[in-house]
C-alpha cells in the first residue's frame, strides 16, 4: 500500500455473497474506475480452501493493475498466494506474531479497534496501518460517527497510517478524508447491486481530488 498521492486514497473491501465469477468482473470494472492503493479481501464465512481459490483468483487481478492485496484471514494463504499485506484483527497477540513472522516479507494492518485504548495498545506492535471499521458493516450512508471520531484523534496522535470504512454511498469519501486518514475504504458503496463499480470509484477519486485535505509532504 503507497500514499503516493497527497490526499487521502482509495482501498477497496470485497464484499460477502458474490459468486466468484461476479466478484472478479465487478473487481476488473473497478479497477478500471482510476486510482486504488489496495484491495482487501476477507474471508468471511468461506472455508480455507475456498478462501484460497478465490484470493489466487482475485489476487493478480488486482496486482496487474498495480493494486496491494492483502488477506484478513489465514495468514498462511496469503503467502500461498504471494498476497502483498494481511489484516489481523484477533487482538494484540496475533497482530504481534503476525508483525514477528511477516512483516519482512508482507505488510500487516491492524483491525479490530472499538476505543482508543484497543488502538494505543495494537499500535504498541508498530503495524503498519489501524484500520477503524469492520468488514460488512458499512450498511449506512455515511461511515459510523465512531470511526469518524477514532481516525480524526489517530491522525492528528499518531504517524502510523489508518483507513476508516467509509458509507453505503460513495459520497461519504468526504467525510472520511476530513478525518486526516491516509485511506477510505469503500465496499458496497462500490459493488453493491445496481451500481457500476467503474463509475463509483471514479466518483470516488473525483470526490477526492476536489474534497480531500491534502497531505504535508
Amino acid at each position: 500500500m503507497t500514499d503516493a498521492l497527497n490526499r487521502c486514497r482509495l482501498v477497496l473491501i470485497a464484499p460477502p455473497g458474490l459468486s466468484p465469477d461476479d466478484l472478479e468482473r465487478k473487481l476488473r470494472q473497478a479497477l478500471e474506475g482510476g486510482d486504488v492503493a489496495s484491495l482487501i479481501l476477507p474471508a468471511y464465512d468461506l472455508h480455507e480452501t475456498a478462501f484460497q481459490d478465490l484470493a489466487e483468483r482475485l489476487a493478480p487481478v488486482a496486482q496487474a493493475a498495480g493494486v496491494a492485496v492483502v488477506m484478513a484471514g489465514d495468514t498462511r494463504i496469503a503467502a500461498r498466494v504471494k498476497a502483498d499485506g494481511v489484516h489481523v484483527d484477533e487482538g494484540k497477540a496475533a497482530l504481534a506474531d503476525a508483525i514477528d513472522r511477516l512483516q519482512d516479507k508482507m505488510m500487516v494492518g491492524a483491525g479490530g479497534v472499538k476505543t482508543r485504548d484497543d488502538a494505543l495498545e495494537l499500535g504498541e506492535t508498530r503495524p503498519d496501518y489501524m484500520f477503524f471499521g469492520r468488514f460488512g458493516y458499512d450498511n449506512t450512508p455515511e461511515p459510523h460517527p465512531r470511526n469518524l471520531n477514532l481516525a480524526e484523534w489517530w491522525a492528528e496522535m499518531i504517524e502510523i497510517p489508518c483507513i476508516v470504512l467509509g458509507g453505503s454511498e460513495v459520497e461519504s469519501v468526504e467525510a472520511a478524508a476530513e478525518t486526516g486518514a491516509e485511506f477510505v475504504a469503500l465496499s458496497a458503496a462500490v459493488f453493491a447491486d445496481g451500481l457500476d463499480p467503474r463509475e463509483q470509484v471514479a466518483r470516488a477519486n473525483s470526490l477526492l481530488d476536489q474534497k480531500a485535505p491534502r497531505f504535508e509532504d
